[in-house]
């Protein structure tokens, strides 16, 4: 539900302007993921020796900090999208600095732990008040027409950055390991003061984009329309989507690279290589599922995404520690289809929200999705920290983490089953397979007829 907003009144060369300093913005801030993202905050939970529950909950921390959606659309709409994504942005970043000089604060071991844990809740607040006005500010600025391409293009562009950096930060994080494994060692502060200097030049790179709707030009916010999505029945339909896939997920996501250090006893280099390979297939995916948006909307995306995303983590079944090339499998589908699945759940609430009310609409899809990962991350911790370590089934040994990931393969497909519902405006739902495979598949060009056919 696209009103008449500024984009259409944007002059064409800054608008391409912008969007060129978006992307590399964008690129700055994926090299800030690989200083700062969960598997470096795995790290630092490993050298303080935090158990499974408080890794479940730190890395679920980015979603329990949903709780602050209403208020960050309460100061989006007042103060304007990027006065709030700049502030906000910038000192979810810059935060980390406490990190980057722990060794040398003296305190003990304890106080470390909660240091680490209240730095990583201010950071993830922090984030979801930019992230409100960054989002709403997107709205705005790239045109509907075209968002599944340049959002396919930019994706496909952070993500090589991000893979090169988080390569580069799995080598530094390997090569300059502690003595015996124990301990912070040097790596970790010196990714957390990266990230600050990151979080600068990712400030100014934004500062350079102009805003298409500053403050007093979009429709003002009233208090009542936070509870306009829970009224409207399409965006019902969207919000049970995410609680339910949110939930799906969290009960196994935080624990991957848990279980890639721990029991298949990978090394920073090898996972960083994993990562860089399902990053090389989502930047070739990336833009060929833009187009499709672009071409057949994103509910059909979605759908297709959210089905074949659901037998990943059952494929964490089969590596162990000797015997990881079943994890080639993982890097196929998973680059594949979580490129989709992120273009399609970005585009989808900002084609279901009306205007004048969209950062409360992206609050509550935000909110319901986060919250329900973040209740699903506690209790994936809670259960594998409740089961024994390892145990013997069917003949086979299994580990604590293998049932959280046989819950989220059931629970996903299950919450792929919803996407069937969701109406988009302005494009063709698919609610079956069928209709699914119909929409997606290119369709044949019909043979020229020859004079032999007249």
């Amino acid at each position: 539900m696209e009103g008449p907003g500024a984009t259409a009144h944007q002059p064409h060369g800054r608008l391409r302007r912008t969007l060129g300093v978006s992307v590399v913005e964008g690129m700055f801030s994926e090299v800030f993921t690989a200083c700062a993202g969960a598997t470096v905050l795995t790290a630092w939970a490993i050298a303080l020796k935090l158990g499974p529950f408080l890794v479940g909950v730190m890395t679920a921390l980015p979603f329990f900090a949903q709780f602050v959606q209403f208020p960050a659309a309460w100061l989006t709409g007042l103060f304007g999208h990027r006065r709030v994504a700049l502030t906000a942005v910038c000192l979810s970043r810059v935060v980390m600095f406490p990190l980057a000089v722990l060794p040398w604060l003296g305190l003990p071991f304890e106080s470390q732990q909660r240091l680490l844990l209240t730095v990583a809740g201010v950071s993830a607040a922090l984030s979801v008040v930019g992230n409100n006005a960054w989002v709403a500010w997107m709205g705005e600025l790239v045109p509907r027409a075209v968002r599944g391409r340049f959002f396919g293009r930019r994706t496909a562009l952070t993500t090589l950055a991000g893979t090169l950096a988080s390569l580069c930060a799995g080598l530094l994080l390997d090569r300059l390991r502690p003595a015996g494994g124990v301990g912070v060692g040097v790596a970790l502060p010196l990714l957390a003061l990266g990230a600050c200097v990151l979080g600068v030049v990712t400030t100014l790179l934004m500062a350079s984009q102009h805003d298409p709707a500053p403050p007093g030009t979009t429709p003002p916010l009233e208090l009542k329309g936070a509870l306009v999505p829970f009224k409207d029945d399409n965006a019902r339909r969207v919000l049970t989507y995410q609680v339910a896939w949110n939930a799906a997920v969290g009960v196994s996501a935080p624990f991957f690279a848990l279980h890639s250090l721990q029991n298949l006893k990978m090394t920073f280099v090898i996972m960083a290589l994993h990562a860089a390979a399902v990053a090389a297939v989502r930047i070739l995916a990336a833009p060929l599922w833009g187009r499709m948006i672009d071409r057949c909307g994103a509910q059909p995306v979605l759908m297709a995404c959210s089905l074949g995303i659901g037998v990943i983590p059952a494929l964490w079944l089969l590596p162990t520690a000797g015997t990881l090339w079943p994890l080639l499998f993982d890097v196929l589908l998973a680059g594949a289809l979580w490129s989709g699945h992120g273009l399609a759940i970005f585009e989808l609430p900002l084609a279901v929200a009306p205007r004048k009310n969209r950062p409360f609409y992206l609050a509550a899809f935000a909110t319901a999705g986060g919250l329900a990962y973040a209740a699903a991350a506690a209790l994936g911790g809670a259960i594998a920290a409740a089961l024994p370590t390892q145990f013997t089934l069917g003949g086979h040994t299994w580990v604590n983490l293998h049932v959280l990931f046989v819950l989220s393969s059931v629970a996903r497909l299950c919450a792929a089953r919803l996407t069937a519902r969701i109406s988009e405006p302005g494009a063709h739902p698919a609610r079956s397979v069928g209709a699914l495979m119909e929409r997606l598949m290119p369709r044949p060009i019909p043979a020229q007829r020859t004079a032999l056919d007249k």
